[in-house]
């Protein structure tokens, strides 16, 4: 009788244990609880994982507890693989990097393209507001489930993140559904309801709130599915997507330089720079170490996302592209041939169009915001707005990274402003 009782037991306080630490980030992991659907198996628990660890067996325990924890051990059973020919793919970057340029590439592919522009929009944006900030562990957890989930077609784990709740899987309130084409095809298109305001509607025909279930019906049936993301910090806690038998996934980190992605972000959200510009034009004090520090880290995630990839370990071989914004603003064609190659999608006339005719505007229509560049132009003109007090203090925070990727360091403000002089090495960056 007391070998009966000693398993159930254990296991008991073991899960006190685990509950205690979970409740640390209890208000995310309510989002991230996940019913079993077809298109999202029920991942093995804390209860499971601890018999495996210790190799338990269960003689004493009913036999519908048994068949409970055979389907939390072997859920991959249940698992699909792939239809031969599907793709999916994650465009990785941060703010400012042209990624929406990028990422309009691929928007551009056809009827046949599921695209997906910032969906994680949300999910930071409610972690932010649950926690008062955003905890890196939980986020990282929460981008990568809502990702993994939407390769698959499932928009359950992301409605959890937005604003208010979609009602039956309605809402008026998805981040720039009009960026993403696929949102706004007819199967898509659900009747206009008078009196509804949708900020981000379509603008390509007239559509009423986004249906959900829709989405996820006419993802289905495409082959090819894109994600745009400037959220996710590292390449490491995407692993188990690369290891998801179900996806097909391909990885492309989009690079720039950090000096010309400062630049940016002083026009883009000027308000967020303010003490930095006061700093450049000899404002009192030094500037703010945490500003500093903030600037390092992020070029160090970037530099540690691309060493991983670069390194090639055995779940990313062959899943992994690192493109510099500066060679497609120069070579638009070349480059984007070379992604289309790398991620297995066509590349199709649509799409080469769409690059001849956007990468050859004029100033007027090519906005902060613009995916239509005149690319070639863009490339190094951050050098003439960009204080060179400022460039010291990124290439001190940034010098590992910008010698990973090519970009030449400035030693005067004559050097940062001579046209003759490019700060772009020609190197092929491979894995």
């Amino acid at each position: 009788m007391r070998i009966k009782y000693t398993i159930p037991i254990v296991f008991f306080v073991a899960l006190v244990i685990i509950e205690k630490e979970n409740r640390i980030i209890s208000r995310v992991s309510d989002k991230l609880n996940l019913k079993q659907t077809p298109q999202t198996p029920l991942q093995p628990g804390a209860f499971s994982r601890l018999a495996l660890k210790h190799n338990v067996s269960f003689p004493a325990l009913s036999k519908d507890f048994k068949m409970m924890k055979r389907r939390l051990e072997n859920y991959s059973e249940h698992q699909d693989v792939p239809t031969k020919g599907r793709k999916h793919v994650l465009l990785l970057a941060t703010t400012r990097t042209g990624s929406s340029f990028v990422g309009e590439f691929f928007n551009q592919q056809g009827d046949n393209m599921f695209y997906l522009f910032e969906p994680l929009w949300h999910v930071e944006k409610m972690l932010t507001l649950d926690t008062g900030g955003t905890n890196a562990t939980a986020s990282a957890k929460a981008y990568r489930d809502v990702l993994q989930q939407l390769f698959l077609c499932d928009f359950s784990l992301l409605e959890r993140f937005i604003d208010p709740l979609p009602v039956n899987h309605i809402t008026t309130s998805l981040f720039r559904r009009e960026s993403s084409s696929f949102l706004c095809e007819e199967s898509v298109c659900s009747p206009v309801v008078k009196g509804v305001f949708e900020r981000y509607r379509c603008k390509t025909r007239r559509c009423g709130p986004l249906n959900l279930t829709m989405a996820s019906e006419s993802c289905l049936k495409k082959d090819h599915k894109v994600i745009k993301s400037v959220r996710v910090r590292q390449l490491e806690n995407l692993r188990p997507l690369a290891e998801d038998p179900r996806l097909d996934i391909r990885f492309i980190q989009l690079v720039r330089d950090p000096r010309a992605v400062l630049a940016s972000r002083m026009v883009a959200f000027a308000a967020k720079y303010k003490s930095w510009k006061e700093w450049a034009l000899g404002g009192d004090g030094p500037l703010n170490e945490d500003e500093v520090k903030k600037l390092k880290g992020n070029c160090d995630n970037i530099r540690m996302s691309a060493e991983v990839g670069l390194r090639q370990p055995p779940w990313l071989r062959g899943r992994y592209m690192l493109v510099r914004y500066e060679d497609i603003a120069r070579f638009p064609m070349r480059k984007a041939t070379e992604m289309f190659r790398f991620s297995g999608i066509p590349f199709t006339p649509q799409v080469k169009a769409w690059i001849l005719k956007n990468t050859q505007v004029s100033k007027e229509i090519s906005g902060v915001y613009s995916t239509q560049k005149k690319s070639a132009e863009q490339v190094e003109k951050w050098r003439f707005s960009l204080p060179f007090k400022i460039a010291q203090v990124v290439q001190r925070a940034c010098g590992p990274t910008l010698k990973l990727f090519g970009y030449k360091f400035v030693s005067s403000e004559k050097m940062l402003t001579d046209k003759s002089i490019s700060l772009i090495e020609d190197k092929v960056i491979r894995a």
